[in-house]
């Protein structure tokens, strides 16, 4: 029983996830959603922007804080080990339905790209963030970067075991394509508003800080074969030409 109530806290923890995970596609692309990131204002610009603020600087805290091992050992104190996973997608996955829930436009433009072949260029390379970040997560095991194989195993009777340090095509043009893809979502927009450049821009300040603190990690883990891989691959501007592997795989 306590194995089968494992397995079905990591398949609503995912099912929560991917439910969050498709609203932010309307969310940020203002469409299908009954919140969207940009809109008319409701609020004082100043009391906006600090609400925002708040609401990014909330996710960006549990969002690192959980992913530490530090933390992760304490925390597996406390749950079983194979939930862990579940549990940080699931915390971060509520917090961004409050993000949803919460943000506040802000009103103004940066820039209006008015013209058709413009916004179809935008609104393209949108789509195409959303379809790189999918694919890069099954690129490094999507159920494992989720938790579902976690407690599927657990649920088989059979020991966790980490992933292979492995570089596929994608991982030897660069070193982080899920930011990448996080990147290009935020930016492509044909309309840049107040709220929207906030959003942009602190999201990104966020994802260069936790390329730092997940690089450290990794280097903790895989030592010199990390920091090779880091000298041959470069951290966010794609390589047209993949690196060669220099190492097919490390534990």
């Amino acid at each position: 029983m306590r194995r089968f109530s494992i397995l079905m806290y990591g398949v609503v923890s995912y099912a929560v996830f991917f439910a969050s995970f498709l609203y932010a596609i309307g969310f940020v692309g203002n469409f299908a959603t009954p919140t969207t990131l940009d809109g008319e204002p409701t609020r004082p610009l100043v009391e906006a922007l600090l609400i925002n603020l708040g609401l990014l600087a909330a996710f960006a805290v549990q969002h690192s804080a959980m992913a530490r091992p530090a933390f992760k050992r304490r925390w597996t104190r406390i749950i079983p080990a194979a939930a862990e996973r579940s549990t940080y997608v699931l915390f971060s996955s509520l917090l961004m339905f409050g993000l949803f829930a919460f943000w506040q436009p802000m009103g103004g433009e940066i820039w209006n790209v008015s013209d058709s072949f413009g916004r179809g260029i935008l609104y393209g390379l949108y789509a195409f963030g959303w379809a790189l970040l999918l694919y890069a997560t099954f690129v490094i095991n999507h159920f494992d970067l989720f938790g579902l194989r976690q407690v599927w195993l657990e649920f088989r009777g059979r020991s966790y075991t980490k992933l292979l340090f492995t570089e596929p095509v994608l991982y030897r043009m660069v070193r982080h394509p899920l930011y990448v893809a996080w990147t290009i979502i935020f930016w492509a927009t044909p309309t840049m508003t107040v709220a929207h450049l906030v959003f942009a821009v602190m999201t990104t300040a966020y994802m260069l800080v936790a390329i730092q603190l997940e690089e450290r990690d990794l280097i903790d883990e895989h030592g010199e074969a990390y920091q090779a891989y880091r000298r041959r691959v470069p951290m966010m501007i794609p390589r047209l030409r993949p690196a060669d592997s220099k190492v097919a795989a490390h534990a």
